[in-house]
């Protein structure tokens, strides 16, 4: 499988009034040799080319692309390349082939997946130039689907080598409360034509989850001791621009899925998330609780009235789809300045925010607006942005003030939301490393999690501010110790500092940041293990990052008050215990600890860079 990925471009969100519109369009790209297959066609030109077909459909073709749509539901069944075999899996059912879905719930009830196939269809426009054929549905009370209306469109134009699709989907006020943790496009490619073969994986071993197998005997044998698991694949949404699979057959052939715009998806730039499913899938994920959790499922009331549309574009936005819902570029606001950061302790006046990430969102609490790597914390606009169509807003004099209480004595690792600059260790000698591109995501390895236990066999980390060094000294996720078979045990990491005076009657702040947090619980104490905690994040985290070979999950940010008389003068130590083991996927993974104070800056301060699967900072004062 191959992914290729390029920078990402301008993001845009868009909100006006009470309708959410988001986008994609899909573009697929087919280099494969020649062979040929008839089908009946509805052509550019506006001719009919009539053969027969294993069940009702429509089949869209330039010349170049042929796919075969299945009426009135709109699944793709099958998809060639001038005049190619199918390179769908024909074995699987032909709603199962190709095709948008959303995993959903009501309040109470289990997730439920809905393929939004339609129960019409229309030819929208069929022109020399162009074809656009729409597949709707009417949701009704009473009915078992997904309560919105569907608009699913397929687009094919001249001398393309590839289609576009998008959706329209609506929601009307009063219809029932529900959630939509999950929405994505699937395309079940031809098992034959890609490695690893299913066989590879029935014949391989199970490892500590069903998606990853080790391959043991594989009919390739380069692809022996790799695991196969479909979180190998994964990446950050601002990088996912080009992703699929190639295969190395007698008839060579490659299937991409091109991304130029990440509007339309949730969780940010950062936010990680799956390009392939387990075997030769390629997904198209734009919403996701993966790498998050439950906080970033779509949440929906009985008033609220919703319009969404799903496009991704090769020049954003395109001109051609012809739903009225589809906002074209004299339809859109936009909004551009500058972002400048001032911090006191490292710079007199504001400076630019390098690199930062700044995005629009509905009013509401700071966390989608913007931040800054290097920077604890998040900033949000002091006052609503209104955008209408067409405006084009400058804002000046935005500043973000960073969150510190005084002077920093210590700091350990990168405030940048990632744990990446931890020591990460190579992964068990039985794996055979999987190949990236870039050295950074050495952490892309399957199960690294268990190499603590190898590290740190009956004691734990031991992190001293002066002496250790960040990057090979500080365990890159804060996990459970597997004491023997499905027995694990929490473990408490140790700080270890000097304070050359203590100011009596001086208030210092630890500051936490975590990149991620799964099933655990992170207690902080002060120069006694055994004390009850000063600190405790209560339980948090549904992000499971860690199994997914993920570096970052949902930011938390926690400051954490120290009066004066919790420390001593001479060597200190925070213990970092992380509570919950239960299992080996119970984790922490910190961006930067770090500690101050609110006082003049007397104390003797000690620069340090490190930190958790997250991070942190500690202040005097």
């Amino acid at each position: 499988m191959g992914i290729l990925m390029a920078d990402r471009r301008r993001r845009r969100w868009v909100f006006l009034l009470n309708l959410w519109q988001l986008g994609v369009i899909l573009q697929l790209f087919f280099p494969v040799t020649d062979s040929h297959k008839l089908y009946r066609r509805t052509l550019l030109d506006g001719r009919t080319d009539q053969t027969n077909l294993p069940s009702p459909g429509v089949v869209m073709s330039n010349g170049i692309v042929s796919i075969t749509l299945t009426v009135p539901g709109g699944a793709i069944t099958n998809i060639t390349y001038k005049g190619s075999d199918n390179l769908l899996e024909p074995k699987n059912k032909e709603g199962d082939r190709g095709h948008w879905d959303v995993v959903w719930n009501m309040t109470g009830s289990g997730d439920m997946t809905d393929n939004l196939e339609g129960t019409s269809y229309e030819v929208i426009v069929q022109n020399e130039n162009e074809i656009e054929i729409s597949f709707t549905r009417t949701w009704e009370d009473g009915s078992l689907n997904v309560p919105l209306n569907v608009d699913k469109r397929f687009v094919m134009l001249r001398d393309s080598p590839g289609f576009y699709s998008y959706a329209v989907l609506e929601r009307l006020k009063g219809w029932p409360p529900f959630d939509i943790p999950e929405g994505r496009i699937v395309f079940k490619l031809h098992e034959n034509k890609f490695m690893p073969m299913p066989e590879d994986r029935k014949n391989g071993q199970v490892l500590q989850y069903k998606e990853a197998v080790l391959l043991t005997n594989p009919i390739n044998p380069d692809f022996k001791g790799e695991v196969d698991d479909k979180y190998l694949y994964s990446c950050d949404d601002k990088e996912n621009k080009v992703h699929g699979w190639v295969s190395n057959d007698d008839t060579p052939v490659g299937f991409w899925m091109i991304t130029p715009s990440d509007e339309f998806r949730t969780g940010g730039p950062i936010k990680q998330d799956l390009t392939s499913h387990v075997g030769p899938t390629v997904l198209f994920m734009f919403i996701s609780r993966h790498y998050a959790g439950e906080p970033l499922a779509l949440n929906f009331e009985t008033e609220e009235h919703w319009k969404k549309m799903q496009k991704e574009v090769d020049s954003w936005p395109y001109d051609f789809p012809l739903s009225e819902d589809f906002v074209k570029s004299n339809q859109r606001g936009a909004v551009s300045g500058q972002l400048l950061v001032h911090d006191w302790f490292i710079n007199k006046q504001a400076v630019p925010g390098a690199s930062a990430y700044v995005g629009l969102a509905p009013p509401g609490a700071a966390g989608l607006f913007a931040w800054v790597p290097g920077i604890l914390g998040d900033y949000k606009h002091p006052s609503n942005i209104t955008i209408t169509p067409g405006c084009n807003l400058t804002l000046t004099n935005v500043v973000f003030e960073a969150p510190r209480n005084g002077p920093t004595l210590w700091e350990i690792g990168i405030p940048d939301r990632s744990a990446a600059e931890f020591f990460i260790p190579d992964p068990d000698p039985k794996y055979k490393i999987h190949q990236y591109k870039v050295p950074i995501e050495k952490f892309r390895q399957y199960g690294l999690w268990t190499r603590y236990k190898d590290l740190y066999p009956e004691n734990d980390l031991v992190f001293t501010i002066g002496t250790s060094d960040y990057k090979k000294d500080w365990f890159f996720a804060h996990v459970t110790r597997n004491i023997g078979y499905k027995q694990y045990v929490a473990t408490t990491w140790q700080i270890v500092f000097d304070l050359k005076n203590v100011d009596k009657g001086a208030n210092y702040t630890l500051q936490l940041a975590l990149a991620s947090a799964n099933d655990a619980e992170l207690q902080v104490r002060f120069n006694d293990p055994k004390s009850p905690p000063h600190f405790t994040t209560g339980p948090i985290g549904k992000d499971n990052a860690l199994a997914r070979h993920g570096i970052r999950g949902l930011y938390r940010f926690y400051s954490i008050g120290v009066a004066w008389n919790k420390l001593v003068v001479g060597n200190n130590t925070i213990f970092l215990e992380q509570a919950k083991a239960d299992g080996p996927f119970r984790e922490v993974i910190l961006q930067s600890p770090s500690s101050g104070t609110t006082q003049s800056p007397s104390a003797n301060i000690d620069s340090f860079p490190g930190g958790f699967r997250g991070g942190g900072r500690f202040y005097r004062g």
